[in-house]
């Protein structure tokens, strides 16, 4: 299969500025989602799609290849990592360079490791799927969860049906954790997405899990490599 492993990098980041080339545990933290990719033993070609030169030279240091800067259009809060996707196809194609498959894989979420990749491509075909998206169990049942009227009341905030009960009791409740999204080229550009009718997951742990956006989770990816 040819595959194009594509690390979406923006250079902005609201939450934890620089984020995606701090260093974490004393690499950059872009750095653990290319090296899970070449790593792996289905290989392709890695890589980083962004707007900022310092992450492209950061991201060409540890062995991704970076052919473009994004367009300013791709590089700001509104931009779809949809869009973002399709420009880096469109690059290939191109060049007369076409792909089996397609992996996102967010730098922000550094735990994921290549065998989680792996094995997230080979439940694609196991499973003859379109595509396999990332999950893990929730840390806070969604059924505990819910809106809030203006006021704050929280009258109806529990449903009925799970009034009295305790976690072990609900049914697992599964979250998207972001790491790793899988596609076939065909469907991907069919369907400009990764969840339809041919998606099925691929159930992660809580400790590979972590979805950096601020400096909690920052600080708990640091605590979990240094005890890994």
């Amino acid at each position: 299969m040819e595959i194009l492993y594509i690390i979406p990098a923006r250079g902005g980041s609201k939450g934890l500025p620089g984020k995606n080339i701090k260093l974490l545990a004393g690499k950059p933290m872009i750095a653990y989602s290319i090296l899970a990719a070449l790593n792996c033993k289905h290989k392709g070609i890695v890589l980083v799609s962004t707007d900022d030169e310092t992450i492209a030279a950061v991201a060409k240091s540890v062995g991704a290849e970076v052919p473009f800067l994004r367009p300013k259009e791709l590089s700001d809060d509104t931009a779809s990592t949809t869009d973002v996707i399709i420009h880096a196809i469109d690059y290939y194609k191109n060049k007369s360079v076409y792909f089996d498959l397609i992996v996102v894989l967010q730098p922000t979420s550094p735990l994921r490791i290549s065998d989680d990749i792996d094995t997230a491509i080979a439940l694609l075909n196991e499973k003859n799927a379109t595509a396999i998206v990332s999950v893990c169990e929730n840390e806070h049942h969604a059924l505990w969860s819910n809106s809030l009227p203006e006021n704050g009341s929280m009258k109806d905030f529990i449903r009925e049906e799970i009034k009295g009960k305790n976690r072990q009791q609900l049914p697992k409740n599964y979250r998207l954790n972001g790491a790793i999204y899988v596609s076939r080229m065909n469907e991907f550009s069919k369907y400009k997405g990764f969840i339809h009718e041919g998606t099925y997951a691929y159930i992660m742990p809580a400790n590979r899990s972590v979805d950096i956006d601020n400096l909690i989770d920052f600080k708990l990816a640091e605590i979990l490599i240094a005890n890994s």
